[in-house]
């Protein structure tokens, strides 16, 4: 046994000669040593004193711990210190999975970890030797793993720390401290954000502290859920101390803000903190002075301003002060007319008559006085002896008789010249004249009202009578002719009118019939016409996507059926005296392609209306189906119009509507509603922000209606989940002889550039087989994405065993790739023409507009034109308990377009003008009925208006 001595520290005291010889006889001695019987201590020491004698090095070892055996360098590393790779890094302890500490250096023979001062146990390391191929030093590594137990051992407030030792034959090095930590996050905040209530643009400050933890929590903020950016969103701004900074509050940042807290362990949300916005009401400018009250003398004039400048919104303080102001004022008195003294008579003229006169002078009339009542001249026959006789002016008689004839031919060539210029200004206005100058009857008299619509239940009494337009026009009930059509019939009221400027003047016999408010002319008649137009070259004739009517300033609706396409023409929208020929066209996507870039994509249909140029006063309300998904955050949507030139424009960005553009867009979860003032070419485009954002494809599965031979077909489209579309697949099928085998299905797709993928799976193998070589078949994103393909599709061919085989189930799945997808099974008899399914194809396509594709006066609208005056003229003036318009808005959900309502001469009539074009079907009149009791207006309405009264 070697004395014990050796095992602290073992010098060498004798130089050698040769240590290569040294070198063979210790290999020689450490194998031998290795393969006895001693003790792995023993053996250590041993090494260490041959170390010592060969290298002249003192070697440290740790003392009563079991060691392998220690490398060696060779002769030309001698004077190298090592230097390490790898230190040790700071770590945590996530719940209880420990973590490895890893060390590597070079050149070493030896390395130990020492934690908290203590040697590690070398049974708990892990050490790996490699070679450096480019230096050929030899490299050393190790490492050991922390548990949760051992760091938690240790008490006090000292960290638990770790630190590698490296020996080499020159000396030591040792590394950094590595700490290990456990990781925590506390459940509660030490400070969370409070809620407020703000004005418009001033500066808002939520603070959070978040909870204790290690390592210390990050902070994000959240609006409504979602993750605020402030390099994007410049509005915000979050500080070094964790705090949210809203600069300047707008109506859009009304919202609940949350912190949230998060590091390596968890994840904490505070409490939201809604803030509200609000705005406070600003005195629109004071209108002009009003007449004064009195004709004479003293009376009052007025003068008014709204509190509209801004609308006081969220909860914002109303106005400070009067709405109305009046002045005392003093009207001259109006005068009268008087006559003053008749003169005296005149001398008995040639005529045997004599005159006499007076005049209106005393006084004059003055200020709106009335003239005087009477004659200013009178005349007298003469006495015979004042008569001058004859005789004694014997040429009077023939100068009187010239000059009777002189006069009559000058009045005859007026005359001619008169009649001359009427014929030509007829024939002028015969071959152009303007709608606006046609009989003032059809403004009024062109469209029959419709009768009074039925008794309703409860409150249905408040809205449903019908105004009778008699009391200021005839009604008219006939057909209207082009002005050159001079004929008359009995019994009928006619009148005539041109098409002026807008279109081509009508062909010579041709005429439209009203009746109720419908027009019934041909359509493919008026389609040759408008194609024929310079600017409307491009439009197809397509009777069946196309409606048009000629309206006035009552307004008016036009349908394209099935396709989700309306025009809504409200009443005082047509100006006063004229009539226009409005059509509304669905374009089929091949004729007419819009420049896409990007990311972007079709999201609605291509939908004309027009003439464009025609002079509106109010907006219209073009309603047309989207299929974008619900999440308005990851689309930059833009509403483009084709200008004069066929350049598409981009004249409205979804978000940052301007109250002074002509264009508005309220976008629903599957419809779009344009309010316009200019007639023209519009589509939606949508550019995706992120890969979230989706469309919604609907998926129809179609199949032959009949199957005599082995082979089945299945077509499965996919197609943008609009009416418009439905609508062309369903005819194509229709025309192909297809029957529609399943429900539609939605599904949607990600701009994730992945294709979508269709498949058939678990068909009875003994009765059926697909006869596709591939597995699925595959539709490319672009095709998808682009939206410019309408009937997009895949077949799949099967072919069944036996031609008396007819019941087919099966299981489509159809997913993107990398995406989630939807599986239908389908189970149906392939020798039924009907479906299994209570489904009937007829029914998708039925019309559910009862009154036609165009409705003109009263019978386009749900709210009968005198109630709906009423209506605007009782909320338009601003209450002070906010019982106007402003509550109309919000009782119908439509309190998001607060300021584009404001901007309008009549707000209540803008808010009317939506609800009828969201709730022409399905409108229920009792219900805003019910709305309007509640807002408290029946007393300033009269909605209880008798038949006289209309």
């Amino acid at each position: 046994m070697l004395p014990t001595q050796w095992n602290r520290c073992v010098f060498a005291s004798v130089v050698h000669s040769n240590k290569d010889t040294l070198l063979t006889q210790f290999w020689r001695i450490y194998l031998l040593l290795l393969h006895s019987k001693t003790t792995l201590t023993a053996r250590t020491i041993v090494f260490n004193f041959l170390l010592t004698k060969i290298f002249l090095f003192p070697v440290y070892l740790p003392v009563g711990t079991e060691h392998v055996a220690t490398a060696t360098l060779p002769a030309s590393f001698n004077d190298l210190l090592p230097h390490f790779l790898v230190e040790p890094d700071d770590e945590y302890i996530v719940k209880n999975k420990p973590v490895t500490l890893t060390c590597r250096s070079t050149p070493a023979t030896q390395i130990y970890f020492k934690c908290n001062g203590e040697w590690v146990h070398q049974d708990d390391h892990l050490i790996d030797r490699t070679v450096d191929p480019a230096t050929g030093l030899p490299i050393m590594q190790v490492k050991i793993d922390i548990s949760r137990q051992q760091v938690e051992k240790i008490f006090g407030l000292d960290d638990y720390w770790c630190q590698c030792v490296a020996w080499s034959t020159t000396g030591t090095q040792k590394s950094q401290k590595a700490y290990v930590r456990i990781a925590y996050l506390r459940k509660n905040f030490e400070e969370e954000p409070m809620a407020k209530e703000v004005a418009l643009n001033q500066e808002v400050l939520l603070r959070c502290h978040p909870p204790e933890g290690v390592p210390a929590a990050e902070v994000e903020w959240q609006r409504n859920e979602h993750v605020i950016d402030p390099v994007n969103e410049p509005n915000f701004l979050v500080t070094a101390d964790r705090n949210l900074i809203i600069k300047q509050a707008r109506l859009a940042d009304t919202a609940n803000y949350t912190c949230v807290a998060k590091n390596i362990v968890a994840r904490r949300k505070s409490s939201p903190a809604t803030v509200l916005v609000y705005v406070n009401g600003g005195w629109s400018t004071w209108t002009t002075w009003s007449a004064c009250s009195s004709v004479c003398g003293r009376g009052w004039q007025r003068r008014s301003r709204s509190c509209t400048n801004p609308t006081p919104l969220n909860g914002g303080m109303a106005c400070d002060g009067q709405n109305v102001q009046k002045s005392a004022c003093t009207a001259t008195c109006p005068v009268d007319g008087g006559w003053s003294d008749w003169s005296n008579w005149s001398e008995c003229g040639v005529d045997c008559s004599m005159w006499r006169s007076r005049e209106c002078t005393q006084p004059s009339p003055g200020t709106g006085g009335k003239d005087c009542q009477g004659i200013d001249l009178q005349s007298l026959n003469c006495t015979s002896q004042q008569c001058l006789q004859s005789e004694y002016y014997p040429s009077a008689n023939g100068v009187e008789d010239v000059a009777l004839y002189v006069g009559i031919v000058a009045v005859a060539l007026c005359l001619t010249l008169i009649l001359i210029v009427v014929v030509l200004v007829y024939r002028r206005k015969k071959e152009g004249l303007d709608a606006d100058v046609a009989d003032s009857s059809i403004l009024t008299t062109g469209f029959q009202p419709m009768g009074i619509k039925p008794s309703k239940p409860e409150n249905s009494h408040l809205l449903t009578i019908q105004p009778d337009l008699t009391t200021t026009t005839t009604s008219y009930q006939g057909t209207l002719h082009s002005r050159h059509d001079g004929t008359t019939h009995t019994g009928t009221s006619k009148f005539s009118m041109t098409n002026g400027p807008l279109l081509d003047p009508l062909p010579n016999g041709s005429h439209h019939t009203l009746h109720n408010g419908k027009m019934t002319s041909d359509p493919a008649e008026f389609m040759t016409r408008l194609s024929n137009q310079t600017y409307f070259k491009t439009l197809p004739r397509d009777v069946a996507n196309t409606s048009y009517g000629t309206f006035n300033f009552l307004g008016g609706r036009l349908t394209i059926p099935n396709t989700g396409i309306s025009l809504l023409i409200p009443p005082e929208a047509i100006p006063r005296g004229k009539i226009y020929e409005i059509y509304l066209t669905a374009q089929r996507k091949e004729d007419l392609r819009l420049p896409l870039a990007g990311c972007q994509t079709l999201l609605s249909p291509i939908v004309s209306c027009g003439p464009p140029g025609v002079v509106l006063t109010r907006p219209t309300i073009l309603s047309m189906d989207h299929c974008s998904d619900a999440c308005p955050e990851n689309w930059a949507i833009r509403l483009k119009k084709q200008n004069y030139e066929g350049v598409w424009e981009d004249v409205l960005m979804m978000g940052e509507e301007l109250i002074s553009e002509p264009y508005y867009c309220q976008l629903e979860a599957e419809t779009c509603r344009v309010f316009s003032e200019q007639l023209g070419r519009f589509s939606l485009v949508g550019e995706s922000l992120n890969m979230s954002a989706a469309k919604r494809l609907r998926l129809v599965l179609f199949s032959d209606a009949y199957c005599s031979t082995l082979e089945y077909n299945i077509r499965v489209y996919c197609m943008d989940d609009t009416q418009d579309v439905f609508k062309e697949v369903m005819q194509m099928e229709r025309q192909l002889g297809g029957r529609l085998i399943d429900e539609p299905h939605v599904l949607l797709f990600k701009d994730s550039y992945h294709n979508l993928r269709l498949s058939i799976h678990d068909m009875p193998q003994a009765h059926w087989r697909s006869k596709l070589l591939a597995g699925y078949q595959e539709i490319p994103f672009y095709h998808i994405w682009n939206g410019s393909q309408r009937f997009l599709h895949c077949t799949f061919t099967l072919e069944r065993l036996n031609l008396s085989t007819c019941e087919l189930t099966c299981q489509l799945c159809v997913w993107q790739v990398e995406g989630e997808g939807q599986s239908f099974s389908l189970d149906f008899n392939i020798a039924k023409v009907t479906l299994s399914r209570p489904l009937d194809p007829e029914f998708l396509l039925m019309d559910n507009n009862p009154s036609g594709s165009a409705l003109a006066g009263p019978s386009a609208f749900q709210i009968p034109y005198l109630i709906r005056q009423k209506i605007c003229s009782s909320l338009d003036t601003p209450c002070p308990n906010g019982a106007d318009w402003r509550l109309l808005a919000q009782r119908l959900k439509l309190d998001r377009h607060m300021s584009f309502f404001a901007s309008k001469a009549s707000p209540t009539s803008v808010i009317l003008d939506l609800w009828e074009a969201q709730h022409f079907h399905s409108g229920n009149l009792n219900q805003l009925a019910t709305v309007m009791a509640d807002i408290g207006k029946q007393e300033a309405m009269i909605f209880l208006v008798s038949d006289g009264e209309c």
